[in-house]
């Protein structure tokens, strides 16, 4: 165990350590950027913005996707809304409330300085987005509609009926298609990375497999951008689409960039309810459904009445009851556990009993429908054209969902791995969200970091690379890498065994979800590892890839994403049964309190582990960032 790590925060006072570094930070001229190139993996809201602005600036940027489109970007998904200190609503937000509320959300296990940053350049980014034509709410006024989401008592979330994801992302895919137009930015689609290429222990390319015509291609930069999005698909029933995936980031991992807090992965509580085996993944429902919609269980776990022809005093509106001042809004980590417990006490409604009910029917009186249907429309469409049931009516039925990745490459103030030259961007890095990240804060890390944050922390970085030739992908490094991705492509090829990499997924998937899930146990864990363990040789020994690597083969792909995810899956439950506490999303059941609350041991436990690839993914060396808290005293993390 070593406690080595440069965090780089910058010295004074929380609220200007950001300008600060910017005053000090040093500069590439405009001539000399266009000598440089740098790498952007990933076409999501940080990836894409992050090319458009680097291009913007002049440097020559190679920006890569497994997506046909980079508008195809798991972005697109999210529903709900990004946050802004903007208060508009006059409601007391601000800088400080925000960062407080963030800090506070992930139970005071996440970085001051760069969660302050977070709510720092937040407003800034409404009016990039309003710029490029994001078409936000507004109100009949003309001035932008906020709502509120999880974990907060102002109204701060901007959106764009339940499709803010899509528009924000259509903002930042303009941004980079005009780059290409310009000749600033070679777009590499239906490309996934396959390794990391170190010359003199920095980051200089990839290698990166078309996924078209199955040829193996080296790429060589003066730096590489991670922007590949989080791991939660590793529970295999997630809202992620079922292409994401943890490879870039682990296999930037193995090459000696450490994975920060891999345990703490977020449960979202308003999801559709698994309906059947045959499901490969389940659908989001907006949090911001919440602002309106009452969740509540039958008190009676014998219940059989439809939810309509159940009255009011048997119904346990159980988030209402236990978090009186946040209600139905509580943050996503309690509601998630609060829904399980209910389901597992036996009140869970639907045909499985593993659901809630989502109620509207208090809201369409006060308001009227056209106002629900203004405000949350296209997610009661998309739950009708699933379900075959019209929430308009009755009550929806939702469930906990595996969603987000708060753990993820470690990062300094600047976004740089332990990897000189290797930046890691939103979700693939641990940085702004602790244990358990507050709703609409996804979006806005994405844009952040791309955006505003990146366009100058990288710029500090090549002010020294600019003496540095182009990196000549002849070089044995770029030799090694493609030898030792094509002799594991052959690999999972050569097996010949009868299992696809879909079927150990699922199994995978389950055991996660069921030992390194919404709760955690010791010997759930100790269990959990022995058994990927087992997995892990098992799919080594009957593998099965039909069909070769120089074609179109899905099945290829899958085999090496899932061979990272029996990796790093040991690795999260490595995390999780050395983190003898509870915080957030982590939530140990033999540390909580008489009432059932996250107990977090602030003496033993106040750091983010930061784990070193040591040739086995059995033999992780920890490393301890401590986490300082000058501003803020961490707290008891109450919602009631």
């Amino acid at each position: 165990m070593k406690n080595s790590l440069n965090t780089k925060i910058p010295e004074g006072p929380l609220s200007e350590k950001w300008n600060t570094y910017k005053k000090k930070a040093k500069l590439v001229s405009p001539n000399n950027r266009k000598k440089l190139e740098v790498i952007v993996v990933g076409t999501g809201l940080a990836g894409a913005s992050a090319a458009a602005s680097l291009a913007e600036m002049g440097y020559n940027v190679k920006s890569f996707c497994f997506q046909d489109s980079p508008r195809r970007a798991h972005s697109v998904a999210a529903q709900g809304g990004v946050n802004a200190a903007k208060n508009y609503k006059n409601d007391g937000d601000s800088v400080f409330r925000m960062f407080y509320d963030t800090l506070k959300g992930g139970d005071f296990r996440s970085r001051e300085a760069n969660t302050y940053r977070l709510a720092e350049c937040s407003a800034n980014l409404i009016d990039q987005a309003t710029a490029q034509g994001v078409p936000f709410a507004r109100e009949y006024s003309g001035y932008l509609r906020n709502r509120s989401f999880g974990g907060v008592q102002v109204s701060r979330t901007f959106y764009a009926r339940g499709q803010t994801g899509q528009q924000l992302l259509l903002g930042s895919y303009q941004a980079l298609m005009r780059q290409v137009n310009t000749g600033k930015v070679s777009l590499y689609a239906r490309h996934e990375m396959l390794d990391l290429v170190l010359i003199d222990g920095k980051a200089k390319g990839i290698i990166a497999r078309n996924l078209d015509t199955g040829n193996v291609e080296r790429h060589g930069a003066h730096a590489v951008v991670l922007a590949t999005g989080g791991f939660g698909k590793i529970y295999y029933l997630s809202t992620l689409a079922m292409g994401c995936n943890v490879s870039a980031i682990w296999r930037a991992h193995k090459k000696g960039a450490f994975m920060a807090n891999p345990s703490w992965t977020q449960i979202h509580p308003t999801c559709l309810p698994q309906s059947g085996e045959y499901q490969s993944k389940l659908t989001l429902m907006s949090e911001s459904l919440r602002n309106d919609g009452r969740i509540w269980v039958p008190k009676d776990k014998n219940e059989t009445r439809k939810a309509n022809d159940i009255p009011e005093e048997e119904r346990d509106y159980y988030l209402e009851r236990k978090y009186p001042a946040f209600g139905n809004l509580a943050p996503r980590d309690i509601a998630s556990r609060s829904a399980k417990e209910q389901i597992d006490e036996g009140k869970g409604v639907g045909e499985l009993k593993n659901a809630v009910y989502l109620d509207f029917s208090r809201a369409l009186k006060e308001y009227g429908k056209d106002v629900i249907v203004e405000r949350y429309g296209n997610l009661f469409s998309m739950y009708k054209k699933i379900t075959d049931i019209d929430a308009y009516l009755e009550p929806m039925k939702i469930s906990p969902a595996a969603h987000f990745s708060m753990g993820g490459l470690w990062v300094d103030y600047e976004l740089m791995t332990t990897i000189p030259g290797l930046f890691a961007i939103g979700e693939a890095n641990f940085s702004d969200h602790g244990a358990n990240r507050l709703g609409a804060n996804s979006l806005l890390q994405a844009c952040v970091d791309g955006y505003f944050v990146l366009p100058y922390t990288l710029q500090n970085f090549l002010a020294d690379e600019i003496k540095n030739p182009k990196t000549d992908i002849n070089h044995p490094e770029f030799d090694k890498a493609e030898e030792a991705v094509k002799k594991q492509m052959e690999g999972f090829l050569a097996t010949k065994g009868n299992k696809t990499a879909e079927e150990f997924h699922k199994v995978l998937g389950s055991e996660l979800y069921d030992k390194c899930g919404l709760s955690r146990s010791k010997e759930g864990l100790e269990k959990a590892i022995e058994n990927i363990r087992e997995l892990r040789k098992e799919f080594k020994e009957n593998l099965i890839v039909p069909g070769d690597a120089s074609e179109v083969n899905s099945e290829l792909e899958k085999a090496g994403r899932v061979a990272d995810y029996m990796e790093i899956a040991e690795l999260m439950c490595v995390d999780a049964l050395q983190r003898e506490e509870s915080c957030g999303a982590h939530f140990r059941i033999e540390y909580q309190t008489e009432e059932g609350e996250a107990k977090r041991d602030d003496a033993n436990f106040c750091y983010s582990s930061a784990w070193e690839w040591n040739k086995d993914p059995s033999t992780p060396i920890l490393n301890k960032e401590n986490l300082t808290f000058e501003t803020v005293t961490p707290s008891v993390r109450s919602y009631k």
